[in-house]
């Protein structure tokens, strides 16, 4: 509540000296306190993730595949469907509430691999059924997902085009009512385990850029999608990666996700969600790592003394505790202005940079902190700075998001 009495008094101040409309103070009134129905809720998350989850986290990391039973246990938690309405299946959580309870989640659950898998499942995935399906499609697909029965991936990348969405080069040409859908997409998450596949294609070439895209819902058992290639990678290896190939799959009318030619809107106006939600068990993840870190500078004894009373080891910690904050409060505003029903473009590219590299400066500051012992593979500490290289690629790399701050500030010649 101290965050609504500053903003208030500084608003008061305003009102004094400037004059202006009162929908424009709307944006210095935010009020993210947390309820106790939140509090019970993480409580009740951190308690089921400590309990049930993390336990398979090396065979995970070392086989490279997916905890199917960990994936089980969070679907039956409601984890999969926090964010989808009760009506399809979900908790019907609103997005602050959702973002808190996968920062709880990754607080409590050490594989990140998995949690990774969940999130890009739920975000990357069903969210955009939410948003833009039909009721038709949602009744299809939601309950599934919600229950873990679906595993959900979402098919964009491509050999030649990632963050170039506008040059993607699979196609999806009419046959009568229907589609057939051609191209190959790689580096998909869940893509080596997935049942659905959100996936976008082009469907004109007399359109402009922007109108030649359309999204799809293509089943992965559906005649011509293969998986072609697994992918090894450095970390995140309890989250399966594939490269899929759509050879002549057809696909009916109603596959058709959202209006033909509105893939590009329906991304944009999703991906939002997808890089403010992704990270919040980042968040999570630095949370556990900074108390990790305490408890060892505090029993971890090097010349007669702890090694946290040395001011380059507390500075250390500290830092990390300003990187936490700041992710939090990020979060949080984030999650606070979806659930007002506003527009975040720039808070999502914010919130990605701040955790994404937050989570990264810690991981390789914890494994400083634990000398050899950090370095090794027994401990996990390793594991965490692996794991968190990759958020500054996956959702649009850092550099990305800074162009994309860079253009909302209006700068000449800015992307």
């Amino acid at each position: 509540m101290l965050c609504m009495w500053v903003a208030r008094r500084h608003m008061r101040g305003i009102v004094r000296h400037v004059p202006i409309a009162a929908h424009a103070l709307r944006r210095y009134c935010v009020d993210f306190a947390i309820s106790p129905r939140q509090r019970e809720l993480c409580a009740e998350t951190v308690r089921f993730a400590r309990q049930e989850l993390g336990g398979r986290t090396d065979e995970s990391d070392r086989s490279g595949s997916l905890d199917t039973e960990g994936w089980r246990k969070a679907a039956e938690f409601g984890a999969l469907g926090w964010p989808v309405p009760r009506e399809h299946g979900g908790s019907g959580f609103d997005p602050l509430t959702s973002a808190l309870a996968f920062e709880a989640l990754g607080y409590g659950c050490s594989n990140n691999g998995l949690l990774f898998a969940i999130n890009n499942h739920v975000w990357a995935c069903a969210i955009y059924l939410v948003k833009h399906g039909t009721e038709r499609q949602k009744a299809r697909w939601l309950p599934e997902l919600c229950r873990g029965a679906v595993v959900g991936a979402h098919a964009l990348t491509e050999p030649q085009a990632g963050s170039d969405m506008l040059a993607l080069a699979a196609t999806a040409h009419r046959d009568g009512s229907g589609w057939v859908l051609n191209g190959t997409k790689t580096f998909i998450s869940n893509g080596s385990c997935a049942d659905l596949f959100v996936t976008f294609a082009r469907t004109s070439e007399s359109e402009g850029p922007e109108r030649a895209l359309s999204a799809f819902l293509v089943p992965a058992d559906a005649p011509g999608v293969r998986v072609t290639r697994e992918l090894e990678k450095a970390g995140l290896r309890g989250a399966p990666m594939g490269e899929i190939q759509f050879s002549d799959v057809r696909l009916d009318a109603d596959q058709l996700l959202g209006r033909e030619g509105a893939g590009y809107q329906i991304f944009t106006s999703t991906i939002e969600w997808e890089r403010g939600f992704l990270f919040a068990s980042g968040v999570g993840t630095m949370r556990r790592l900074l108390e990790t870190c305490v408890e060892h500078a505090a029993k971890r004894e090097q010349f007669d003394r702890p090694i946290g009373s040395f001011q380059a080891v507390s500075h250390t910690l500290a830092d990390m505790r300003i990187r936490l904050e700041l992710a939090q409060l990020t979060l949080y505003k984030f999650g606070w202005l979806k659930r007002e029903g506003r527009l975040a473009m720039l808070e999502s590219s914010i919130l990605k940079l701040v955790v994404s590299e937050g989570l990264l400066e810690t991981a390789l500051e914890a494994v400083q902190l634990h000398g050899a012992r950090g370095y090794l593979t027994e401990g996990g500490i390793e594991r965490e700075v692996r794991d968190a290289l990759a958020g500054t690629i996956y959702g649009g790399t850092s550099q990305i998001q800074r162009s994309i701050i860079a253009s909302l500030l209006g700068l000449p010649g800015a992307p």
